[in-house]
């Protein structure tokens, strides 16, 4: 079985999958990678709640800029015709549907969609909700990027969350370090999985049931710095 893919890597197949011209926003954490793999030539629009169009990919080290940030704290750059504008036209544009798809952490995930991503049992941290609530209803389309499980090896896609929920059956698709899982009628179809992965090996690291999509195909991307 080859290994899991990486951070980066996850994000590299879910730019593949980001459409040309959209507008896309771009979560804390993991999912402001994604800005970093978009195929040359494709017109993607990135958008951060915090009040930037036209988000870039990170800088190159020597070249952070401290008044661009994007909203995870993390050192941005602007793309040529890129903006800035006002916090709360940022919100304007998410709840009146003008965003695309949004990509999000996820701390679990349910059999029909629903996303927990905002707190955990017994964080030493603040729990903040940001902007995912509204992100999840306004937004076309939600992509999840995460592992498949837990540091402590649990699932972290249920039957059911067990977390209080940040969205209810608002996630279309799920992209893992061993899969690509689109929620399909309140079910889970396995569209990709990484060479020599088995439905029953990936079932056993999942906490709810699978099903392979007819066209399954094995889930790659290329080798890429840390």
């Amino acid at each position: 079985m080859s290994r899991p893919l990486s951070r980066q890597q996850i994000a590299w197949r879910i730019a593949q999958d980001i459409g040309e011209g959209s507008y896309v926003n771009l979560g804390a954490g993991m999912p402001v990678l994604v800005a970093d793999h978009v195929p040359a030539g494709r017109d993607v629009v990135f958008h951060s709640e915090n009040g930037i169009l036209g988000m870039g990919p990170k800088p190159p080290p020597g070249e952070e800029d401290d008044d661009l940030i994007n909203a995870g704290a993390a050192y941005a750059t602007l793309l040529p015709g890129g903006c800035f504008f006002h916090h709360a036209d940022s919100f304007a544009m998410i709840r009146g549907g003008h965003i695309d798809i949004c990509v999000l952490g996820a701390y679990e995930v349910s059999q029909c969609g629903d996303l927990a991503n905002w707190i955990l049992p017994n964080s030493n941290t603040t729990p903040a909700i940001g902007g995912a609530m509204d992100l999840v209803a306004g937004a076309r389309q939600v992509f999840v990027i995460m592992e498949h499980c837990s540091r402590d090896g649990a699932p972290k896609i249920l039957k059911q969350c067990s977390l209080p929920l940040t969205g209810v059956k608002c996630v279309n698709t799920i992209y893992t370090d061993l899969c690509v899982i689109d929620v399909v009628d309140d079910a889970l179809q396995v569209r990709e999985m990484i060479e020599g992965m088995d439905l029953e090996t990936l079932q056993a690291r999942t906490g709810a049931a699978l099903r392979l999509a007819k066209d399954c195909r094995v889930l790659s991307a290329p080798e890429l710095a840390a």
